[in-house]
């Protein structure tokens, strides 16, 4: 049986991102990361749209400022306050603010920030559009990722370090 297409954003359940970064095998920087993230596309059926309900602690920030070179983000800020840094450029955000992210490169490259005292929740949706390329302007790194599934490829490394074509063809 299909889930129905609705779920009530009180329903979403939460996971932990540092949690989620240690079962990849990775370690988030606690001091300036943390939050909590649920998905909700899959649970309604979205097919050409993800959506995921985000909430970021005080003086956190959920991801690393970056750019999509495919998909386009569009953030809906549901309660507290912060900043939104988009290219060189930061903008106060608050409850009721809707924020398009459209594809491009680093002067497109974005970062929520709860600036506030309480928890910053919003609702994110994107297009998920394959192959992708995220770029990372403050560590220099770009991620190909090819879909979501355990199957799919992503290649993460940082900008400069690049094979000659041939190499390793002979």
């Amino acid at each position: 049986m299909t889930s129905p297409p609705i779920l009530n954003i009180a329903d979403v359940e939460l996971i932990d991102l540092a949690e989620r970064s240690r079962q990849r095998g990775s370690e988030m920087p606690a001091a300036r990361f943390g939050g909590r993230i649920g998905p909700i596309g899959p649970r309604i059926g979205a097919q050409k749209l993800g959506y995921n309900l985000t909430a970021v602690a005080p003086g956190k920030a959920a991801f690393p400022k970056h750019s999509h070179r495919v998909n386009e983000e569009m953030f809906f800020i549901l309660d507290g306050t912060g900043e939104l840094k988009l290219g060189d450029r930061t903008y106060p955000i608050r409850a009721g603010d809707v924020i398009a992210c459209p594809p491009g490169g680093p002067d497109r490259a974005h970062q929520l920030v709860n600036t506030g005292s309480d928890e910053l929740r919003f609702l994110a949706v994107s297009t998920m559009a394959f192959p992708e390329i995220c770029e990372y302007p403050d560590s220099g790194k770009l991620n190909a990722i090819t879909g979501t599934g355990p199957d799919d490829f992503r290649h993460l490394a940082r900008h400069g370090e690049s094979l000659d074509y041939w190499d390793g063809e002979a």
